[in-house]
């Protein structure tokens, strides 16, 4: 399975939403992170033929074949493409199991059954995917009576209904408790072994351990594209732990990029930072191990902080 991205670029005026992204998908997770106004959204909706681009190619196949035009494939292209928005509109009056009825009504699921046996067939695949994302002991609830976590999930749901070949999830996680989190997570990333899943996402923790690749997208165009070891290694030697007086620590973050800054452990009045820097920031300082949140904000810190 391939999904081929050549050349994509996408205007809106006289701003350059992306520039000539290109990227060849194949099964697995892919974490897409960049600040707002990066071109994630956009990205994800070329790609689920929801916006059209200004130039380039969308090339996608199924099985072991060249790769085929997105255009040229039309519904059969769509037909592969789950998607997740990150702020999805749900029918507040509509039971939760009505939605997932509704959704595999307008995805045409189990098509290739008649009658009773369709029905059989889409009560089995309702019944599943809400009980994978912990939902079934509400399948009778208003939407509207649902949690913002529990909205999501549901979100989450009828994407993978029809068991489509591309997975996009706007925020997956958004709006979850950790346990919930750490539940979903381990869910996509057990049905991404043979599906093209992207994850646009701020939560970095959440694609750390389980994508294959990290797309770091940065003013439309890929900042770094490199599995997540990679790009924590790149970070050796990056990353600062300093200790300094209460007072001191606005100016080291004139200074400096601080990451993080905690009290002192020992009850004196002094602070504990978290410094990105090339070289030592200041005597005493000592390297730590770095994490992808890390590079991270290496990368986007003073678009994050704008």
């Amino acid at each position: 399975m391939q999904l081929v991205l050549n050349g994509i670029s996408k205007s809106y005026g006289n701003n350059k939403a992306l520039s000539e992204f290109s990227a060849t998908l194949t099964p697995g997770v892919y974490a897409l992170l960049g600040p707002n106004g990066s071109g994630k959204s956009t990205l994800m909706n070329i790609i689920t033929d929801n916006l059209k681009a200004d130039s380039g190619s969308i090339l996608f196949a199924k099985a072991d074949e060249p790769p085929k035009l997105a255009k040229t494939l039309g519904v059969s292209y769509r037909e592969q493409i789950g998607y997740m928005p990150q702020y999805p509109h749900l029918y507040p009056n509509f039971t939760v199991e009505q939605f997932m009825w509704y959704m595999a009504t307008l995805k045409e699921l189990g098509r290739a059954y008649k009658g009773k046996e369709r029905k059989q067939y889409i009560e089995e695949q309702v019944d599943r995917l809400l009980t994978e994302v912990e939902l079934s002991h509400v399948k009778a609830s208003p939407i509207g009576s649902l949690s913002g976590g529990m909205k999501q999930r549901l979100a989450l749901a009828q994407a993978v209904m029809g068991d489509p070949a591309i997975l996009i999830l706007d925020e997956p996680t958004a709006g979850l408790d950790p346990k919930q989190r750490i539940s979903i997570r381990n869910y996509i990333s057990r049905i991404a072994f043979d599906k093209i899943v992207i994850i646009a996402t701020h939560v970095v923790s959440d694609v750390e351990y389980i994508s294959r690749q990290i797309i770091l997208l940065k003013k439309g165009k890929i900042e770094s594209f490199a599995p997540p070891h990679e790009l924590v290694a790149r970070m050796d030697g990056k990353v600062w732990q300093v200790t300094v007086p209460t007072e001191q620590v606005t100016e080291v973050q004139r200074l400096f990029r601080v990451t993080n800054i905690a009290s002192s452990e020992d009850g004196a009045d002094r602070a504990v930072l978290r410094v990105l820097s090339d070289n030592q920031p200041m005597p005493g300082a000592s390297v730590v191990s770095p994490t992808l949140e890390d590079a991270y904000l290496y990368v986007f810190g003073e678009a994050v902080q704008s």
